[in-house]
């Protein structure tokens, strides 16, 4: 007896569109299609998808044909029958699909969230900073510890290298994970995390201290992020005030999703990955995140915990229900299943 690897990864898709179709229709406003780095998502799924065909084929049919071009075509035919299978283009194909139906839910709720939980709860949140930190704020001490300048703009490059990172990681898996399983794993814990973290920002809502004390971060120098966050706060302002707006509104505090989605590829490349550096770059880069988030006054330390939790949550429910068994505590994982069938005897 078995089930598919793709079951919930589908219904997160479902019900999280499905609560964005049904809350906008009650407010009266149309599902919105969030623009990215590579432009909206109708135009982002194929170029993924042809880059990833191009990016996998090109350069190994080269390497193969020794870079004598009348014999990449031979390569390229067989680099396809031996990668390419139909299990490999249903797993390309699924999990971008329904990944992204979940990212443009998750969009389009959060941006809806001004117009249903107006009661913001910044106040508490940072309370909580000064229990932790003996009244001061964590990230003016943070900037007081480790200085300026450019220590910024490294914290900055990083912070906004996040924006690339969700789809190339997630192409990445779902082209070359050595187990088709790895692939619906790194994609269903993808989007579990951004359904949980949207279900948190309706939890509490939160703008986030450089939205709502914006005076304690006066000091930092000119970067990328000060960009973003003066595009995003009149952006929000749009969105709530101009009722001709088209535009989604992306401030939202608790839970921080940079701390939960980069948390996720460091969990999932622990499990996967073979390779050392690899995996020594995804941690890295995670925890670097987190101090860019304390540090610019994106996120409260309690948006981090919750990032935390939500990543931990999202990694183990997905990798159940993707064919994953755990051992140890969870110390250490196999997967029982090569493809999309997930026998459930295994699982006993």
């Amino acid at each position: 007896m078995t089930r598919r690897a793709y079951g919930l990864l589908i219904g997160i898709a479902v019900l999280t569109g499905g609560l964005a179709v049904v809350v906008g229709a009650s407010l009266g406003q149309p599902l919105r299609d969030p623009e990215g780095f590579l432009g909206p998502t109708w135009l982002r799924i194929p170029l993924l998808l042809l880059g990833a065909f191009l990016v996998d084929l090109l350069p190994i049919a080269l390497w193969r044909a020794k870079f004598r071009m009348g014999a990449v075509p031979a390569q390229i035919k067989q680099r396809w029958a031996e990668h390419w299978t139909r299990d490999r283009l249903q797993l390309v194909v699924v999990g971008l699909v329904f990944f992204y139906i979940t990212y443009v839910g998750y969009r389009n709720l959060k941006s809806y969230l001004p117009f249903i939980r107006g009661d913001i709860q910044d106040y508490a949140l940072r309370d909580f900073d000064h229990l932790l930190f003996f009244g001061h704020d964590p990230g003016v001490l943070m900037q007081q510890v480790i200085g300026f300048e450019w220590v910024a703009h490294f914290l900055s490059f990083i912070y906004l290298a996040y924006l690339p990172l969700v789809p190339l990681t997630l192409t990445a898996w779902l082209v070359w994970s050595r187990n088709l399983s790895f692939g619906y794993w790194f994609v269903t814990a993808n989007a579990l995390c951004w359904a949980l973290g949207t279900a948190t920002y309706y939890m509490i809502p939160s703008l986030g201290p450089i939205f709502h004390f914006p005076w304690l971060f006066v000091d930092l120098p000119e970067t990328g992020v000060t960009a973003l966050q003066e595009a995003l706060a009149r952006g929000r302002e749009n969105v709530r005030f101009n009722p001709l707006s088209e535009s989604v509104q992306s401030v939202a505090g608790f839970a921080s999703l940079h701390t939960g989605i980069t948390l996720v590829v460091a969990l999932v490349g622990q499990y996967t990955l073979r390779n050392r550096l690899l995996k020594f770059l995804c941690w890295a880069f995670f925890a670097i995140t987190v101090v860019s988030t304390i540090y610019f006054g994106w996120h409260y330390v309690a948006d981090v915990i919750g990032g935390v939790v939500i990543a931990v949550l999202s990694v183990y429910l997905g990798g159940l229900a993707t064919g994953q068994k755990f051992d140890r505590r969870g110390r250490s994982s196999h997967p029982t299943t090569t493809t999309d069938a997930v026998p459930v005897d295994a699982e006993r």
